[in-house]
């Protein structure tokens, strides 16, 4: 028991104590800082798109405030992919804007909300193409198949100032606990940027497909998605035959463990190729001739197309898809609990991206190179630098 004295007493003691602690671990990063959702909106700068030009700008902006729920990221580098690119020119459909773009970003945990278990403050941290749910629900390993799921940028979210999410061009995101993934001490911020998408994008239909040793696969389209498609297949022990319709890619193919790289610089060169792959994964982004590719798979094995053209539309003769028998299917990225998987995977057998770092004044001409397939092959955005 004790006086209403030493009460008063002891609580200063407590509250001088806490707040000695809360400013060390800003400091020092080991303990947790707990942010309260009335700490008021978060301050945030990045690059944002204005309109259907492709064109981005400088933006300050407010992010939501940390909820109960809610992790701060303190944004080290993001990548940019070539989805970035076709939403903001609204290639899938008309957009709202200023829209940050960005959705393969790491960095360091910088405050965690009260009911936050799984991240500390000073915790390595990742987000892909998901950052939340509109009922905070979080029941399967495929949000991304849940209809409540947030995408990471241009979508509705009223939880944010903007009414829309906004994405990893910037220098800070907020994002639920259980849309972030941790990143594993030996990988750099910016080699682990681009495995938050092109890395599960890839890994999730060839870990599916089940790839044994001694098996032929075809990677098509060799940008940042298939450079690292190959590696996960090479570590697979598969025989991996790229196709690509750049010739000066053909060293890098082969350096990445292809043992063929081809060159389809007219669909003709296909043909050597029919009916010889167990499975083939394309990762083109734009319209192309799908029966043609379809083709070089054996009769009964299995075709995923991961690139997302513009208008998200792949034409296909049924009639040649059919003489193929292949079985002609699609993925959309991968869920949480398989994307720190494939993350933990990269750490463990060293399959990284090739990168390219940039600073924020180069997005636009990194852009044009992305789109004239110059990227070699995944340009990654210094955060520190919007």
């Amino acid at each position: 028991m004790c006086d209403g004295k030493d009460h008063d007493h002891n609580r200063r003691k407590v509250m001088k104590f806490t707040g000695a602690v809360g400013m060390g671990a800003m400091l020092a990063g080991p303990m947790n800082v707990f942010a309260s959702p009335a700490a008021g909106n978060i301050q945030s700068r990045g690059y944002a798109a204005f309109d259907e030009s492709g064109k981005l700008k400088p933006w300050k902006f407010e992010r939501r405030p940390v909820g109960d729920n809610d992790v701060l990221i303190d944004i080290k580098f993001a990548s940019i992919c070539h989805s970035d690119i076709h939403q903001e020119k609204g290639h899938w459909g008309k957009q709202k804007y200023p829209q940050v773009p960005g959705h393969e970003i790491v960095g360091v945990v910088a405050a965690v909300g009260k009911n936050v278990t799984k991240f500390k403050v000073g915790d390595r941290a990742g987000v892909g193409c998901m950052v939340g749910n509109h009922n905070h629900h979080h029941d399967t390993d495929e949000e991304q198949y849940n209809p409540d799921t947030i995408f990471t940028y241009g979508y509705p979210d009223d939880r944010s100032p903007t009414g829309i999410s906004q994405g990893g061009y910037s220098n800070n995101i907020v994002v639920e606990e259980n849309f972030v993934m941790h990143v594993p001490e030996n990988i750099s911020f910016e080699e682990a940027a681009p495995l938050m998408c092109a890395g599960i994008t890839t890994y999730s239909p060839l870990m599916r497909a089940d790839i044994k040793p001694g098996m032929k696969v075809g990677i098509a389209g060799i940008g940042g998605l298939g450079h690292m498609a190959i590696k996960f297949a090479v570590s697979k022990g598969a025989e991996v035959y790229a196709f690509t319709t750049s010739p000066s890619k053909v060293k890098d193919i082969l350096a990445f463990g292809a043992k063929e790289a081809v060159v389809v610089d007219d669909l003709s060169k296909l043909g050597a190729y029919n009916g010889q792959m167990d499975y083939l994964l394309s990762t083109i982004p734009y319209d192309f001739n799908v029966a043609a590719y379809a083709a070089i798979v054996k009769p009964y094995g299995t075709f995923t197309q991961v690139g997302m053209p513009i208008k998200s539309e792949v034409t296909v003769n049924a009639l040649y898809l059919a003489f193929s028998r292949v079985n002609f299917n699609a993925s959309l990225i991968g869920g949480i609990k398989e994307t720190q998987e494939m993350v933990n995977y990269c750490a463990a057998n060293n399959i990284l991206p090739k990168i390219q770092k940039i600073k924020a004044n180069q997005i636009n001409d990194a852009w044009e190179s992305v789109v004239n397939k110059e990227a070699r092959y995944r340009y990654v955005i210094d955060a520190a630098t919007f």
